[in-house]
């Protein structure tokens, strides 16, 4: 059966890296049909919206989109498309993986296998209730955690891990401080704990996680927390094993889900033909796992790690001279 998705070419070198992902799973002959859909710079220049209804209703259709990068210009529509779209589908988790991956420039050369859940509609993140005073003296925001979000984020951290085989849960907050919102995320963080004795539950406040993520990220496996924290978190485990580069992201809701690149959209390199797809494929492969086609998610990553271990037709960023489709063709080749 064909399961159709929404495609979302996205802004700068959204297009270049989206064609090189549509070549490799088309390699894999994963029984998928694509639907365009526009959003970004591009749907406000076709259709005067940066985010227009055809594309909601698009995705409300397939339940699954693959997106590239967007660029939401400053000063006019949303704060964020990004956060426009999770919280319009109520795309509650953000799905981060981290794994080493050969031939990559890092302090840590296969020992990073983690997986950051970040809660993705509530918290400070979102930048709610934002006041400045009329002197400019004063600005202030609001933050709201609600027992509801937690529980589902937690609980879903919880599940991932036990369905792929992960053996702890590590709640990452600042309760010791923020004793409200941080403090309720940790209190049903600890509730939801209680129904998964198979797990091993960790509590650890945020600044000390940032620590032992950069001196000694072996010791994690999932880590769950919230918007903000997750937003920081998510990028320093990037950090880890090469950069953005390789960061694919997942959001996920109960009637949809969003899969990406969770880097910019890099306007400096657009068109050049050098951008590195490996975010996006990585993204894919998540796609695959969320859709069942686990075996094709592992086809993917697989191709994926092999040619960054044969290391032809590499992108600059990874150290050779290839082009972002010559380097597709390389995986899909693989696969």
């Amino acid at each position: 059966m064909t399961q159709t998705i929404t495609i979302i070419r996205g802004d700068g070198i959204g297009p270049e890296i989206m064609d090189a992902t549509l070549h490799v799973l088309n390699a894999l002959d994963a029984k998928l049909a694509y639907e365009e859909a526009d959003a970004g710079l591009v749907a406000l220049e076709k259709h005067g919206d940066l985010l227009p209804q055809g594309t909601l209703d698009s995705i409300r259709k397939n339940r699954i989109a693959l997106k590239s990068p967007l660029t939401t210009p400053v000063g006019e529509g949303f704060s964020s498309i990004n956060v426009a779209l999770r919280r319009h589908f109520d795309l509650y988790a953000n799905v981060r993986p981290a794994k080493s991956f050969p031939n990559t420039k890092t302090r840590f050369p296969g020992d990073v296998d983690l997986i950051t859940v970040r809660e993705n509609t509530e918290g400070a993140y979102l930048s709610e209730g934002q006041t400045v005073s009329p002197d400019r003296d004063v600005a202030t925001s609001s933050t709201r955690i609600t027992r509801k979000g937690s529980e589902r984020i937690v609980r879903y951290a919880f599940e991932l891990a036990r369905n792929t085989g992960r053996e702890k849960v590590t709640a990452v907050h600042k309760a010791n401080i923020i004793k409200s919102t941080s403090g309720l995320f940790l209190s049903v963080a600890r509730e939801v704990a209680a129904d998964y004795r198979d797990i091993q539950f960790q509590e650890m406040i945020v600044d000390n996680a940032c620590m032992q993520l950069v001196m000694r990220p072996e010791q994690f496996d999932v880590l769950v927390t919230t918007n903000l924290f997750g937003d920081i978190v998510s990028d320093l485990c990037a950090g880890l094993v090469g950069g953005l580069g390789l960061a694919p992201g997942a959001n996920i809701g109960t009637d949809a889900a969003i899969f990406e690149a969770v880097h910019g959209s890099a306007p400096d390199i657009a068109g050049k033909g050098v951008a590195n797809p490996c975010a996006l494929l990585l993204g894919a492969a998540q796609m695959l796992d969320h859709l069942g086609q686990v075996d094709n998610a592992n086809r993917l990553r697989a191709a994926i790690i092999a040619t960054l271990e044969a290391k032809d037709s590499l992108t600059p960023d990874l150290g050779g001279t290839g082009s972002t489709q010559v380097f597709a063709q390389a995986i899909a080749r693989r696969v």
